[in-house]
């Protein structure tokens, strides 16, 4: 019963919810009483000849009215405890989405997506029966089971309901070890599940890749495989699930077969009559339910344990990057100075940047190039507050960075990341995600500035084009583009372009690049790139090499430097020309 304990906070939210629910449960377990103890006294009166035409209507009324009562009384309580639980579900699953939006990409690398969408599904759903069904459950087994039990041994021989109880111990102990089994089944099935939930979700992203190398029927081959482990596990779960109902099946038919033979024993020696025994027979009828609901209920339990525990690992998971106290809620608009002395990822242990730093004026351009892998982005994550834990400091405006509130600073940062993401709702959306309320004037104007609103009006649809997943329907090149339009749509104190021109053309390159300059005088602009045409205009450039700064300075003084920078820019230019070069003859 431990879950019960660690929903209590919720059971006393709803507790008024749930008391009116347990009060019609007990209202309609005394309902069900009526009904054998009519009956017994019909067959007694039948047996004397004693029943008349009056009793036979006021029984009937009696019986009548019950069923009408109980009727009422299981809609309501279906209303008060099944809506609750549904609350439940609900207030687990904006809790987990509202933790899982705070955690850095670290958290991100250890779980994946398949596995975060079946906790937020299956497992909260069998939280969700706990509160529901459990509840119902717990309650009606408890209810009915001592209410029945009290009027057998009261009204009618409570040596007859001690000898029909007998067989009980031995269910209260298989619901045990049957339960503990579950709950270690039911765990490593929901694992399963995440794992082919994961395999979903990767597959489907990925479909474009497994055609384009043929490897559909290794694909599915994968696919059927993680089925089958998922399937091999529940079927685990469900032999095991299947022994709850015979054992409960067993024992009501011991008792059966001990209250019939005891009973006639009591009848033959005038103690009992045939009614008071046909009654208590129908009541341990009534007894079945309470039985096969303690076995549900111990089901139940362990299922939700078991994702609840899941859920609580992942609730658990501390914020890497939070708000200090007192933070500053306004969005910095000045310098920036970052003086890094060292950061290394966690789990790892040689660091990946080290002595970077750098002083960016307000409305400077500020361009970051240098190898694949030399630490770029993660200086830029840095920036960004994606990870707190390093030696030195990024002042911003005046202030450190973690002085600010995490949203107030990146509220102050419009970035665009080498992988772009576009939701799969139209153009419009896409481009106004920051702004929902936005002009179509607006969106257009801003379209125009990264070179993308001649395209979007070729679509059939124009702003209107759904782009699909991820903007699977879009080319690399216009999906950067639309990605650069969302970020300009809040008017950021600072741009950061993360590698995000790569799969544009020189000429388009060079007119987003005048169309910002020109629309961001005042505002700062930071660009990280492989190809260096993207940084010429900037006020400060520097060359980043295994995580170290290596050369620094303008365009013209780098050229002068004469080193890795000066070689790159003129491997560049010489691609540039045979490209040119081989249009020129082609088209001859």
């Amino acid at each position: 019963m431990k879950i019960y304990k660690e929903l209590g906070w919720f059971f006393k939210e709803q507790k008024k919810s749930y008391i009116i629910g347990v009060s019609l449960l007990f209202m309609i377990t005394l309902l069900q009483l009526v009904p054998p103890k009519i009956l017994g006294m019909s067959v007694d009166a039948l047996t004397k000849d004693t029943l008349t035409k009056s009793n036979l209507w006021l029984w009937m009324g009696i019986l009548l009215g019950a069923a009408i009562l109980a009727y009422i009384g299981r809609y309501f309580w279906r209303m008060m405890i099944f809506g609750s639980d549904n609350k439940l579900q609900r207030q687990l699953r904006l809790r987990l989405f509202e933790h899982l939006s705070k955690m850095s990409p670290f958290f991100f690398q250890r779980y994946r997506t398949g596995d975060l969408m079946a906790h937020a599904t299956n497992d909260i759903a069998a939280v969700q029966q706990v509160a529901g069904f459990g509840v119902l459950t717990l309650c009606d087994s408890i209810l009915t089971g001592s209410t029945v039990i009290a009027t057998m041994a009261i009204t009618i021989d409570w040596r007859l309901t001690l000898i029909a109880l007998l067989p009980m111990p031995l269910m209260v102990w298989g619901s045990s070890v049957l339960g503990r089994k579950l709950h270690d089944r039911f765990h490593g099935a929901q694992a399963e599940f995440s794992k082919l939930n994961d395999k979903t979700q990767e597959s489907l992203s990925g479909i474009k890749v497994t055609k384009t190398f043929g490897q559909e029927a290794e694909d599915i081959a994968d696919f059927a495989k993680q089925t089958d482990a998922v399937v091999e596990q529940n079927i685990k779960v469900a032999k095991v699930d299947a022994l709850f109902d015979p054992m409960i099946s067993i024992i009501v038919g011991i008792s059966f077969v001990l209250s019939l033979g005891f009973g006639s024993k009591f009848v033959m020696e005038g103690t009992l009559s045939i009614g008071q025994v046909i009654a208590f027979t129908n009541y341990l009828f009534l007894l079945i339910w309470p039985m096969l609901a303690f076995g549900f209920l111990f089901n139940v339990i362990q299922r939700g344990n078991a994702s609840y525990d899941r859920l609580n690992t992942l609730l658990n998971e501390p914020e890497d990057v939070k708000d200090e106290s007192g933070a500053i809620d306004k969005v910095p608009s000045g310098d920036i100075d970052f003086q890094l002395k060292a950061f290394t990822y966690p789990d790892e242990e040689k660091p990946v940047l080290a002595d970077i730093d750098f002083q960016l004026k307000a409305g400077g351009t500020l361009g970051i190039v240098g190898r694949t892998g030399s630490g770029k982005t993660t200086l830029l994550k840095l920036l960004m507050r994606e990870y707190d834990d390093y030696e030195g400091e990024i002042v911003f405006d005046g202030e450190k960075i973690q002085c600010y509130t995490v949203r107030s600073l990146r509220n102050a940062i419009g970035y665009v990341p080498q992988d772009q993401f576009l939701f799969s709702t139209t153009v419009r959306e896409n481009i106004r995600f920051g702004n929902p309320e936005l002009s179509q004037e607006d969106v257009e104007r801003t379209a125009e500035m990264v070179s993308v609103h001649q395209d979007i009006t070729e679509f059939t649809d124009g702003y209107d084009t759904v782009v699909g997943e991820r903007g699977v329907s879009l080319s690399g090149g216009q999906k950067q583009r639309l990605a650069i339009a969302r970020a300009l749509i809040m008017n950021p104190e600072l741009l950061i372009l993360d590698d995000a021109l790569s799969a544009v053309d020189a000429k388009t390159e060079e007119q987003i690049l005048q169309n910002l300059k020109r629309n961001r005088a005042d505002k700062t602009t930071i660009i990280s790139a492989h190809r260096l045409s993207s940084v010429e205009h900037a006020n400060l450039i520097i060359v980043i090499d295994k995580g170290q700064i290596v050369e620094r300075g303008t365009h013209t003084e780098l050229i002068a430097l004469d080193g890795w920078y000066a070689e790159m820019f003129r491997n560049q230019q010489l691609e540039e020309l045979i490209e040119a070069g081989g249009d020129a003859n082609g088209a001859e």
